[in-house]
């Protein structure tokens, strides 16, 4: 013990004094250690003999280690040390979250208008901008700052009318914009605190419910503005779709060799635009699968889909029944079968996408009766009053043109007689009908958002560093 020096040397020092340390197992090292921090038995040590111990303490863990890793106690000293992640104890979160006021324009500008859709839609949880924006509502509610409430909702709905101006002819935008307006509405009745919303929701979801501010009249706001954001959609949608529809749905042979004579409809028309020709039933079914993917991968209402998707098998059937009035060499028997093909093939889509309830084959009806119209018997008195019973989706004006355009494929077969036509106007004179002869393909049905409770817990919603919202932190 003499030789033991009054202080701590290093390491590397060690064989300097010529002090040699045996190989601890790691039991004798903790009584080491116990034995250092024991004041009671240090008491009883003679000073050297303590001096020993603190020096052997921190040299045996070092010890300790180095075998542990198969290194040397002196390389331990001289390698740095490399930081260590601690993982946090995720702490309760209470779905709120605060920005100061002054950020409120990088918020918007961030999550409205410089948002791409596309990437957000695949990587990031659906109606997450939604999300965001009432978790940044709550915690201004929490804090009984009505300016900053009014202020947050004001600068959203503008900076999503701003933005679909910008972008309003892209149907990924509008549909993003349309899902994450009806999600923030969805938001503000699920968390209002009214009886009839709150019943859907967990109790820690009824904890997050609004505490001091009545935000009904916004939502009546935002809902409108939902109502705007579908009409464009259908706009949109709807100039995609009307270059494809007479082509794919009229004029294309889906079925080869159906018709006796090459049909005269793939002439150019001022009306068409380039390439028109070249679209077939496939493209149109293709474009549908595109639009029905977004509007999934948005997060969109399965009820919201089912009305756009009505919208646009409205759009198809009566832009294509149009066309058969207005051209004599779409009204064949042969035409007929190639449209109830096409319609059949439709119905099939919405059969696969579980959309068979949406309404959409209905509006394609009056279409079908008049593919059937081509391809009945249209002689006797008996086949007049089946043509009459048939054709309830059609008016008279309708029913009298295809009969009036009705091109015989051959030689064989009879142009529709004058006296037959006159036959089917005397048995439809009392059916109360518009004269119009044209369907209204502009024609947008009402729209609704049926409430759709989330059942996404907001403690848990965590925002992606992509987003650029370092300034917000959750609450």
């Amino acid at each position: 013990h003499s030789s033991v020096p009054p202080f701590l040397p290093g390491v590397s020092n060690l064989t300097h004094y010529g002090l040699q340390l045996p190989e601890f197992p790691a039991g004798e090292f903790w009584e080491l250690k116990s034995l250092e921090e024991n004041s009671t038995v240090q008491g009883h040590l003679s000073g050297s003999d303590q001096a020993l111990v603190h020096l052997l303490f921190p040299l045996l863990f070092l010890d300790l280690v180095g075998q542990m890793e198969n290194i040397s106690p002196g390389q331990i000293i001289d390698e740095p040390i490399h930081p260590v992640n601690i993982p946090r104890k995720e702490k309760d979160f209470q779905g709120m979250l605060e920005y100061k006021k002054e950020d409120e324009p990088k918020l918007v500008k961030n999550l409205i208008l410089d948002l791409k859709p596309r990437g957000v839609a695949v990587n990031l949880i659906p109606g997450l901008p939604a999300y965001i924006l009432f978790m940044c509502i709550r915690h201004a509610d929490y804090l009984n700052d009505d300016q900053k409430v009014r202020s947050l909702l004001t600068s959203t709905i503008n900076g999503i009318k701003k933005i679909l101006k910008k972008r309003g002819d892209d149907f990924e935008t509008v549909s993003f914009w349309l899902s994450n307006t009806c999600r923030f509405l969805h938001c503000l009745k699920q968390y209002s605190g009214e009886e009839g919303f709150m019943k859907h929701n967990t109790t820690r979801q009824n904890e997050h419910c609004l505490t001091n501010f009545d935000l009904a009249e916004y939502r009546q706001v935002l809902s409108d503005l939902a109502i705007q954001i579908y009409q464009q959609l259908v706009r949109v949608l709807e100039n995609i779709l009307q270059p494809m529809i007479v082509s794919g749905m009229l004029e294309h042979e889906t079925i080869q060799g159906v018709s006796g004579v090459k049909p005269t409809g793939l002439r150019k028309r001022t009306s068409s635009i380039a390439d028109e020709g070249t679209y077939t039933l496939d493209s149109i079914i293709r474009q549908l699968n595109t639009f029905h993917s977004i509007m999934c991968q948005h997060g969109m209402d399965p009820e919201l889909i089912k009305q756009v998707v009505k919208q646009m098998f409205y759009i198809i059937g009566a832009v294509t029944l149009n066309n058969l009035l207005l051209r004599k060499d779409m009204c064949s028997w042969s035409k007929g079968m190639q449209i109830r093909y096409n319609v059949s093939q439709l119905e099939e889509w919405l059969r696969d996408k579980n959309l068979m309830t949406s309404g959409a084959k209905e509006t394609l009806e009056p279409l079908i009766q008049a593919a059937q119209l081509l391809q009945v018997k249209k002689k006797t008195e008996e086949d007049a009053g089946a043509i009459c019973s048939m054709c309830h989706a059609l008016t008279t004006a309708q029913i009298v043109k295809v009969l009036n355009l009705y091109t015989p494929v051959n030689e064989f077969e009879e142009r529709v007689s004058v006296s037959f036509i006159r036959t089917i106007q005397l048995r439809m004179r009392d059916r109360k009908d518009s004269p119009q002869l044209l369907m209204d393909a502009k024609h947008i049905f009402p729209v609704t958002f049926p409430f759709s409770p989330s059942s996404l817990a907001l403690e848990t919603i965590q925002i992606p560093a992509s987003l650029g919202l370092g300034f917000i932190t959750r609450v």
